[in-house]
């Protein structure tokens, strides 16, 4: 780690040391090689316990606060009058706004009252109705991936099982055709990536270039949709919605950017988590197999344990003060969930994977208040198919080697994961 906190060549054992060697103000946990190295954690540690309130003045993206215990997560997550999500001030992520892309409009990054209108318009399709209807398909599709999967072999998991089942999903809830089920989480994983050499896409040119492709494809959807009579697919709710019909092409496809980024990856990557959760520490993994009625216990603290999306930002609207830090109006406020859910002081051995916990719904990876992610119940109802199923098929899947994460503060993800299903004797 150099002098201005930034890092090159880490391992876990270098990054807890200079965490700890860098005065506190010098603490930058917006690094994606950090996250990528798994190496984040000791940043997060110290500034819970030294300052969580903490701000950092020489980032790439400007000064930015960091919120790093559960409770003031929690309070500011709540406070859409005093800590805004506009997409014009900047939005929810770190970067937001100062990209060399326009910022696009979609309601996770409005405030009320424009958002809560377009939320409503979709909401009907994750709601508990639909997602009974979605179950039997789900459960379909989950076993027909693992029927399929080579057994004695070493294969990614990331790509045979977590991306196929939430792309699945995600075309279903577009009521796009399965055969553009990968086109669409490619467009997905686009929209996270940051434009650099060996990346998904290496230039800014690149990545536009495939903004227009996506651009394109979901405004033939929308077309088809308009002029055909009112479905239960997202794309019809929002053409058909007297509130949403008229919106914006811009605006339209921001929302179908955040609905695919949001179906994508908190599903796929906790499906990933998982398997390697329950590889870490295989005394869960054989609860789990002795007591399959745990499964949704496991789910959730593996959402917690995994923490899918690690960061959302906020622009603060007013001075606030919170933990003796006075955040003046304009301030960037960045809430570590990831952070959160690791919060010694309100959950219990949070460092642990306990699939068993007395509470262990106690995270913060949805969010809360009026921006709690919209698609958390089908994220659950599909982890819980995939265990269940899983369970009925395979003793043990072994991790075969190193994950390879995501290079991202924002997605807290895995690009690969190979894995073992052993053969039976």
């Amino acid at each position: 780690m150099a002098a201005d906190g930034n890092v090159t060549g880490i391992t876990r054992e270098s990054a807890r040391a200079e965490a700890y060697r860098l005065p506190i103000e010098k603490l930058n946990p917006a690094q994606p090689e950090l996250f990528q190295a798994d190496a984040m954690w000791p940043i997060f540690e110290r500034l819970r316990a030294e300052d969580p309130i903490h701000y950092f003045e020489e980032h790439e993206f400007g000064p930015y606060w960091s919120i790093t215990k559960y409770n003031d997560i929690m309070a500011i997550d709540t406070d859409h009058g005093r800590f805004s999500s506009d997409f014009m001030k900047g939005g929810i992520t770190i970067a937001g706004g100062q990209s060399n892309m326009d910022p696009l409009p979609m309601f996770i990054a409005m405030d009320p009252p424009k958002h809560d209108v377009q939320r409503k318009a979709v909401t009907p399709a994750v709601s508990p109705h639909a997602l009974l209807a979605m179950g039997p398909e789900i459960r379909e599709r989950a076993a027909a991936i693992l029927d399929s999967l080579p057994i004695g072999e070493v294969f990614d998991w990331v790509d045979l099982v977590s991306k196929e089942l939430t792309a699945m999903t995600l075309a279903t809830l577009f009521d796009a055709p399965q055969a553009d089920r990968r086109k669409i989480t490619h467009w997905s994983d686009v929209v996270t990536t940051a434009p650099a050499p060996g990346a998904l896409v290496e230039t800014l040119e690149q990545k536009m270039g495939v903004f227009q492709e996506y651009h394109a494809y979901f405004t033939g959807l929308w077309n088809q949709k308009v002029n055909a009579p009112p479905a239960g697919d997202l794309i019809s709710m929002l053409a058909h919605n007297p509130d949403t019909r008229n919106m914006e092409p811009r605006e339209y496809f921001g929302n179908v950017v955040l609905l695919t980024v949001g179906g994508n990856d908190t599903t796929r990557n906790t499906i990933s988590g998982s398997i390697l959760a329950l590889n870490q520490n295989p005394d869960q993994y054989a609860k789990l197999r002795a007591d399959p009625s745990l499964i949704p216990s496991m789910v959730s603290e593996t959402i917690r344990w995994q923490t899918p999306l690690a960061h959302m930002r906020r622009t603060a609207n007013e001075d606030v003060e919170i933990g003796g830090k006075t955040i003046r109006k304009g301030d960037k406020v960045v809430m570590w969930y990831v952070s959160g859910n690791r919060d010694e002081t309100v959950i219990e051995r949070p460092n642990d994977y306990i699939i068993d916990r007395e509470r262990p719904r106690q995270h913060i990876s949805f969010g809360f208040g009026i921006h709690r992610c919209v698609g958390n119940r089908l994220a659950e109802l599909q982890l819980t198919i995939i265990w269940e199923e899983i369970l009925k098929r395979f003793p043990v899947i072994e991790l075969a080697g190193e994950p390879k994460r995501v290079l991202s503060t924002f997605v807290k993800g895995y690009e690969t994961m190979p894995v073992m299903i052993p053969r039976r004797n």
